[in-house]
């Protein structure tokens, strides 16, 4: 398996990661720890900051985007002003299991909804997988990078649809339409916008969601995976509600982390929830 990402180090409210050739220094809220390896810091390419934005270390060079390849998916980063990359290497594990979760099913026909679907790591996922996906995004600029990330990973030609469009408004259309989902992803954020200004908040929306997306799923349905990167929430609130709205069924829970070699401490970034129908 071809990867590119590493956590090197993390501390003092920062953490210190390697994308490819690059490495970069950016705000860690929850690394409250002492640095493991303060001489790791010395390579750093770039560092971001809310109050002064991205700024280059010593003699580095920070590239306007580049190309690097994380658990086998390959993706185009580019840092933008809020911090982020393009990417959320906390989620690189979930790609597998999508993967071969999808890979194992016996149906193939009515596809695959990725919700809040960024820059489509989890659709390249279920691409190649050889699923057909709706790939869904409020933010017109991240769909157009999803489907270059596609291109990247030689699934230009894929069944994928690129939607633009609010969540719930989404949803509502589909169930008027009768169509349906063999497996559905989603990862609300905290707090969003949809394409024409509508806002989005986990703890308003998040059950209304979910009971649409219960809607649309097939009879013989494969999973359910939902995932969180808001604060506070748990893996056990999660699948609380994820298995009480969707019933008989079996449910699996644990942590997104940011991972680097044997000894680097991982730091934990989220939750995830998957929902399977009972066999």
């Amino acid at each position: 398996m071809q990867n590119e990402y590493a956590l090197l180090d993390s501390g003092e409210g920062r953490k210190l990661e390697r994308f490819g050739y690059v490495v970069l220094s950016r705000p860690c809220e929850q690394a409250v720890w002492e640095r493991q390896d303060p001489e790791a810091w010395a390579v750093c390419s770039a560092s971001f900051d809310r109050e002064h934005g991205w700024t280059a270390c010593g003699g580095a060079q920070m590239p306007d985007s580049w190309v690097v390849t994380i658990n086998d998916i390959t993706m185009r980063l580019k840092p933008s002003p809020a911090g982020h990359l393009g990417v959320f290497p906390e989620t690189r594990e979930l790609w597998g299991m999508v993967t071969d979760t999808l890979r194992g099913a016996q149906v193939k026909g009515s596809g695959v909804l990725n919700l809040f679907a960024y820059s489509g790591g989890a659709t390249m996922a279920a691409a190649r997988a050889g699923f057909p996906v709706c790939h869904l995004d409020s933010s017109k600029s991240m769909v157009t990078r999803a489907r270059d990330n596609a291109a990247l990973n030689h699934l230009g030609d894929a069944p994928i649809r690129w939607i633009v469009e609010d969540v719930n408004k989404f949803l509502d259309r589909e169930i008027r339409r009768g169509r349906r989902y063999d497996a559905i992803m989603l990862d609300p954020p905290s707090f969003g916008r949809g394409a024409r200004g509508e806002q989005y908040k986990i703890d308003r929306d998040l059950v209304l969601t979910l009971e649409k997306c219960k809607a649309l799923l097939t009879e013989k349905s494969v999973f359910l995976l939902l995932t969180s990167h808001t604060r506070g929430v748990t893996a056990p609130q999660l699948e609380g509600v994820v298995g009480g709205l969707m019933g008989r069924g079996k449910t699996a829970t644990g942590e997104m982390e940011l991972t680097g070699a044997t000894g680097v401490r991982a730091v934990s970034s989220g939750v995830w929830v998957q929902w399977k129908p009972e066999q």
